[in-house]
């Protein structure tokens, strides 16, 4: 059964109110634990961005949900995109490489920032939109009807992206629309104007993944999904716990802390001192004389809010 399934067991919303057309998660994969959304639809008129509970989960001019996953490990295992509801191909592009945005790919992604995707008309004037999917992954064609859940294709990074997500726009008549505030409501929170058959919880910010390493790793390896280790020798050079993290606010907490067989080995708060869609931070220390002790190790990462918190995630690693 796919994660979309579970969806309802995660809303914290009512149904949608008075609209025929609802939409289901776009994406196979269970918000919160195995995917989140990054960026919302951007309420602000001005130079400025805001989600619609008034948070700091988009950026100026955003007109999607990015539903995203934590790292491109999982982009590369295979995550589907799925029809978000019941509709006709519209249109669709393929071919386009999973290299994301640098400023060598720019000229080549002028004109078309969405990457490889996918656009579905519904009934009502409805349209939705599905970007940055995996080069080769694409199922469906133009004038194919679609049932909900259908799988469209896979997560990728194509196209106008820095991380794996799956970018969905909604329009009705050309307009576009907020699925979380269809009726684009003035005041913050979610009401009852959304347009999803059970709404996604609203996370303002959380935690990606944690992990150990023998140093502090770099930040493509974490981007990657590739920076922690399973195991590590009693003569590593060191022993290091770092936690990858999204939707960062100045003033948020990052603690970070590793006891082993003879207790505690560090317990860090390092702040985080700017706003920042994803970050990672890490702490540890030098292998002691004699190397380590040998046996389990165990770390906690937290992200906290205005003493809140946002994220938790424990790990464990054996040194022989």
């Amino acid at each position: 059964m796919r994660a979309a399934a579970c969806a309802a067991a995660l809303s914290l919303a009512a149904p949608a109110a008075a609209s025929d057309f609802v939409l289901a998660q776009p994406i196979d994969c269970i918000l919160g634990e195995t995917c989140h959304i990054q960026s919302y639809v951007d309420r602000d008129a001005g130079p400025g961005a805001q989600d619609y509970r008034c948070g700091t989960l988009s950026y100026d001019g955003h007109k999607g949900t990015d539903f995203a996953l934590p790292t491109l490990a999982e982009m590369r295992a295979g995550v589907d995109v799925l029809a978000a509801a019941p509709g006709v191909v519209a249109g669709w592009r393929d071919g386009m490489p999973d290299s994301g945005y640098s400023e060598a790919s720019a000229p080549q992604i002028d004109g078309r920032e969405c990457g490889n995707g996918v656009v579905l008309r519904h009934a009502g004037g409805y349209e939705t939109q599905y970007c940055h999917l995996k080069r080769g992954s694409l199922r469906v064609r133009d004038g194919e009807r679609v049932a909900v859940g259908t799988v469209l294709g896979q997560v990728g990074l194509s196209g106008l992206t820095e991380f794996p997500h799956l970018h969905l726009s909604l329009r009705r008549d050309g307009a576009e629309i907020d699925p979380f505030d269809s009726a684009g409501t003035e005041t913050c929170g979610p009401g009852d104007a959304h347009l999803w058959q059970s709404a996604p919880p609203y996370q303002p910010g959380g935690m990606l993944m944690a992990g150990f390493a023998p140093g502090i790793p770099g930040y493509d390896a974490v981007q990657a999904g590739s920076a922690a280790r399973a195991e590590l020798a009693r003569d590593a050079p060191g022993l290091v716990l770092f936690g990858y993290a999204y939707g960062g606010q100045t003033g948020d907490t990052m603690r970070l802390v590793i006891s082993g067989p003879q207790g505690a080995v560090i317990d860090e708060v390092m702040p985080i001192d700017a706003d920042q869609a994803r970050f990672f931070r890490a702490a540890g220390k030098r292998r002691p004389a004699g190397g380590w002790p040998a046996g389990r190790y165990f770390g906690e990462v937290e992200l906290r809010r205005n003493g809140q918190v946002l994220g938790r995630l424990t790990r464990e690693i054996s040194l022989r």
